[in-house]
């Protein structure tokens, strides 16, 4: 090789050299990591930014537990201001070993056919479109993580289930009317795969709530997400905490189980305020900014299994639903709570809600108008950052704000049964303000008091207008 030539290679080393070591830098910079965070993630539907989450149960919403009977009660939902409808699993329910007369609905014998006592496909097929009409979108709830010992998978597909050391199903925990499957055979990746793109495609539904996918591997969820995304755009909520790194691509949110049993002790008086801020300042180190919590009082399990909003939180209920609709995340409704449901619903058999009018529908209603009219409240970067505000009575009141472009929010929630007046340290001032429970205007001026009553709140929102 001649001279030049070797000089020629040996500068082509040195600039990729200068190149990596640039790249490698800018790697480790902060600033760079930064925008990485916030950047990360599936790329949420814009539909879902400012939605409030609602829970249907099917078998327990009308005396026929039918679709048909159901459809009548979108314009209901509608008008509370309903975005999102979760449907709890509308599948054949398994009958070997069935807990109950009906059974669970996530004992699942075919992924694609609907339960008969609930209608046919068509009828649901109508429910989407009809959702889809008020602009609703619509969630079904999925349950991979087993099946009925009747599927059809069983005598087809053996080899995608768990078995023990004498070659027998096996079912998890105490859930003795389901069976495991064994992700580490491939071919029930495609098989579930192709069972929910069946649902996407033949019904439109928008996405799906995973129960319990913790044990499943990220891979799998990983490439669901992308052939879903294929298809159309979709909302994915996992039924975990623990694994955040399900919400990296595959899922868009997750649950705040750790809040929900926090406000069961603030509640019972066994914790306080204090530990809220706390529980609040961990979430903004630990949880990916670009992801969805799902905020709830109540569900499908803590209903019949734990109790009534009434039995479980007592006085509490208001001001920690508030707390619900105001912090990041989004918050979620169980068929009935909007009219203050005060029965447990039975499980596996039937026991029909008994719909009437309620204050309470106006309470949740006009939280869940609170949260589209202020971007602050939006879900995820769409929404302002939570920032808790000095005051005088720490231990019994929770109080703070969240800013985004022009709208402001500030939120006192007393979670005590003491009445107490507290001194706030203003993040801002003016004449500008609104209480929005009463509709009234609000002067924010320093020093400012509050008094508050037991389980009293305060949401004060700027009118930007009238600055």
């Amino acid at each position: 090789m001649k001279t030049s030539e070797k000089q020629l290679l040996l500068s082509r080393y040195l600039n990729l050299f200068i190149v990596l070591v640039f790249i490698l830098l800018m790697s480790c910079n902060p600033a760079t990591e930064s925008k990485r965070t916030t950047t990360q993630g599936p790329e949420h539907p814009s539909w879902a930014k400012r939605a409030t989450l609602y829970e249907v149960n099917i078998r327990q919403y009308t005396p026929e537990g039918t679709f048909t009977a159901f459809l009548p009660h979108l314009d209901r939902l509608e008008k509370l201001g309903t975005d999102i409808l979760w449907f709890m699993p509308i599948y054949p329910i398994g009958e070997i070993n069935r807990k109950g007369l009906l059974g669970s609905y996530y004992s699942i014998r075919d992924y694609t056919s609907v339960n008969p006592a609930f209608g046919t496909l068509d009828d649901f097929k109508k429910i989407v479109e009809e959702a889809h009409s008020r602009g609703m979108h619509v969630l079904i709830d999925w349950v991979p993580n087993h099946t009925a010992w009747d599927h059809h998978w069983t005598s087809e597909h053996p080899d995608w289930y768990d078995h023990d050391s004498s070659g027998n199903f096996v079912s998890p925990y105490d859930w003795t009317d389901v069976i495991q499957l064994d992700y580490s055979n491939h071919g029930l990746w495609k098989g579930m795969t192709d069972a929910m793109k069946y649902w996407v495609t033949e019904t439109g539904v928008d996405g799906f709530r995973c129960d319990y996918p913790g044990q499943i591997p990220v891979e799998f969820w990983d490439s669901v997400r992308t052939v879903l995304e294929g298809i159309k755009p979709v909302f994915m909520l996992a039924e975990d905490e623990g694994h955040t790194e399900f919400l990296n691509k595959a899922f868009d949110m997750n649950y705040a189980w750790e809040l929900m049993h926090l406000t069961e002790e603030v509640a019972r008086g066994e914790k306080n305020a204090e530990a809220l801020v706390r529980y609040f300042e961990k979430q903004k180190r630990i949880f990916p900014v670009w992801a969805y919590k799902l905020n709830c009082l109540t569900n499908h399990d803590e209903n019949s299994w734990n109790g009534t909003v009434f039995e479980r939180y007592g006085n509490a209920v208001k001001p920690l639903a508030v707390l619900m609709f105001t912090v990041p995340g989004m918050p979620l409704i169980y068929s009935g709570q909007e009219i203050g449901l005060d029965k447990r619903l039975r499980f596996f058999e039937k026991d029909t809600i008994v719909w009437k009018d309620s204050p309470w529908t106006g309470f949740y209603s006009k939280l869940i108008a609170l949260k589209k009219e202020q971007q602050a409240l939006w879900n995820g970067l769409d929404g302002g950052e939570w920032k808790a505000i000095s005051h005088t009575q720490p231990e019994k009141v929770l109080c703070y704000t969240r800013e985004k472009t022009d709208s402001k929010v500030m939120v006192l929630l007393n979670l005590s049964a003491d009445s107490c007046s507290v001194d706030v340290d203003l993040p801002f001032t003016g004449d500008h303000f609104t209480n929005y429970i009463t509709g009234e205007p609000f002067s924010l001026t320093a020093p400012q008091t509050f008094d508050l009553k037991p389980w009293d709140y305060r949401i004060i929102v700027e009118n930007p207008d009238d600055k």
